[in-house]
């Protein structure tokens, strides 16, 4: 039972840094994650963002918490990737 406690703890901790939102830094301005509370002053048109699946299944799994939700889909769901070009391959940056 110990074995089991401890693998569900060590696989919620690899969550846990998984679903961290990573600000990035691209050609030598840093740029912030966001959500759909802060978009109107963190999202920035010239970069390509995607969704932060670790911060989604922490949304599901922390669904009761009511804060955890609220912080991971409002302030912290969008990760930047890249500059936003028309030229941009996913998974090549």
């Amino acid at each position: 039972m110990k074995k089991i406690i401890a693998t569900l703890v060590l696989i919620s901790f690899a969550f846990l840094v998984v679903g961290c939102g990573q600000p990035r830094t691209i050609d030598g301005v840093t740029y912030d994650t966001y959500g759909f509370i802060n978009s109107d002053t963190k999202k920035n048109p010239k970069i390509k963002y995607e969704v932060s699946t670790g911060n989604v299944i922490w949304t599901v799994i922390l669904f009761g918490s009511v804060v955890a939700p609220v912080y991971f889909l409002g302030f912290s769901l969008f990760n930047p990737i890249a500059p936003n070009d028309n030229n941009f391959v996913p998974g090549r940056i």
